[in-house]
């Protein structure tokens, strides 16, 4: 299975002004990312995917692939993410480089691992699934079986649709909070129209090591997670 690797890192943040090329822990934001795929032995190619020449010269240095510059209408705050991966799969086919699936791997996510990104290409390999994503298990405390979803006049309902929530934890069904870190799609897929498909599949992560850095206070857990690696 030949797999793309794709980050997308553009100019705009505003949680965290300028946070793909800010310092975390000694290096850009980019660097940790760029570094666990580079890492990873499952992806045959990595590139990066930004409107921004500074990212751009950035990611160059640290050995990611800029082979074109994103549409200014994808990188804009509101744009949203399959486009930006169809944009990427499209532009390197009509180069000529053709790929079974892409992982995509936002910077935002600098914890991630190249073990953990080589283990989600594995599972979508084995498994025939359409996608695989990283996703730690929800506390029973958050599961949606015990939600409750409000309406504009103050009425609630149970988020599962059922009339009455299980009593005991143990009737639970596992539930998982996808964490951000990895994507990986097949390329048909993709260009369907979905990042998920019709059979995903997770791999486990640990809540406790994971961070997606939108804001100052994830910035600062992301140090904490970060300081004592090499």
């Amino acid at each position: 299975m030949r797999v793309l690797g794709l980050v997308p890192a553009r100019a705009g943040s505003k949680g965290v002004p300028g946070k793909n090329t800010r310092a975390l822990c000694g290096r850009p934001l980019l660097a940790w990312t760029a570094h666990a795929a580079l890492g990873a032995e499952r992806l045959a190619r990595v590139v990066l995917s930004t409107e921004d020449p500074a990212i751009a010269e950035l990611g160059r240095s640290l050995g990611l692939d800029v082979p074109f510059v994103r549409p200014a209408a994808l990188a804009t705050d509101d744009a949203p993410t399959l486009p930006v991966v169809q944009h990427a799969l499209e532009a390197l086919i009509a180069a000529g480089d053709a790929f079974d699936a892409v992982c995509l791997l936002q910077p935002t996510s600098p914890t991630r691992t190249a073990a953990l990104i080589d283990e989600c290409v594995t599972l979508l390999e084995s498994s025939g699934a359409d996608a695989v994503v990283s996703a730690h298990r929800l506390p029973d405390e958050h599961h949606p079986h015990w939600a409750l979803i409000g309406d504009a006049g103050g009425a609630v309902r149970w988020a599962s649709g059922s009339d009455a929530p299980p009593t005991r934890r143990q009737d639970l069904p596992a539930a998982w909070h996808r964490d951000g870190a990895v994507y990986v799609t097949r390329t048909d897929v993709v260009l369907a129209g979905s990042l998920y498909g019709d059979d995903l599949r997770i791999v486990a992560t640990d809540p406790a090591t994971t961070v997606n850095v939108d804001t100052a206070a994830d910035w600062a857990a992301a140090e904490v997670l970060l300081r004592d690696l090499p």
